[in-house]
């Protein structure tokens, strides 16, 4: 791995996702923190990241590495956490029976992500699908059932749901960009997982034959 990869380009990658994925396009634009279950998740998702071995922390923190170095890969580490949990806070709903079923969801895919996969590219796959389903739940599905103006039928079924698990699906408005940010944070985050350096290739000693 490049010294600018680790020193500016990672962090700068990671750094955005957490930005764009904390942010409230409310009356004002403020930075919201993740959740505490968010950031359950986000550990969870960086142990898998360690165990398939696409984030090797000897990489970024080892007592071979002069002290600036060291610094910098704590800074990527911390970054990257950062990003996780905003990411997942970003892309769960924020109220009412979506929000716990989306919770579930992401806790039981990552938790499957976590103990049955141990090869760095599928874990980038699963790791897609499973930002890319949360992100049609709740930008897509929710957000249409939820947004001013809905055809009757959706009104019909959001009513029928409600009386038949006591809750509601409905959420606040998105904004318009909502559902591009964090479709644009997904992708981002992705890039930044696959720049992290690859494990070394084993090297595989043949027997001499006399």
């Amino acid at each position: 791995m490049t010294p600018i990869r680790e020193a500016v380009i990672l962090p700068a990658i990671f750094l955005t996702v957490a930005l764009v994925g904390g942010a409230d396009f409310g009356q004002r634009v403020s930075l919201v923190p993740a959740s505490l279950f968010a950031l359950v998740l986000a550990v969870m998702l960086v142990a898998a990241l360690v165990r398939c071995g696409a984030l090797q922390t000897a990489r970024f923190l080892h007592g071979s590495r002069t002290p600036l170095a060291n610094i910098n890969g704590f800074v990527v580490l911390t970054s990257l956490f950062a990003a996780s949990a905003q990411l997942l806070w970003m892309l769960t709903p924020r109220s009412g029976l979506p929000m716990f079923f989306v919770d579930v969801l992401l806790f039981v895919l990552l938790l499957n992500t976590l103990v049955a996969t141990t090869d760095r590219v599928r874990l980038l796959r699963s790791l897609a699908i499973t930002l890319g389903s949360a992100l049609v739940l709740k930008f897509v599905v929710l957000a249409g059932l939820s947004a001013p103006g809905t055809s009757r039928t959706a009104r019909v079924m959001m009513a029928l749901f409600d009386a038949a698990t006591f809750g509601s699906i409905a959420q606040s408005p998105q904004p318009a960009a909502g559902g591009y940010l964090a479709f644009l944070a997904v992708a981002t985050y992705l890039v930044g997982i696959s720049l992290l350096p690859r494990p070394p290739e084993p090297i595989h000693t043949g027997m001499i034959r006399r």
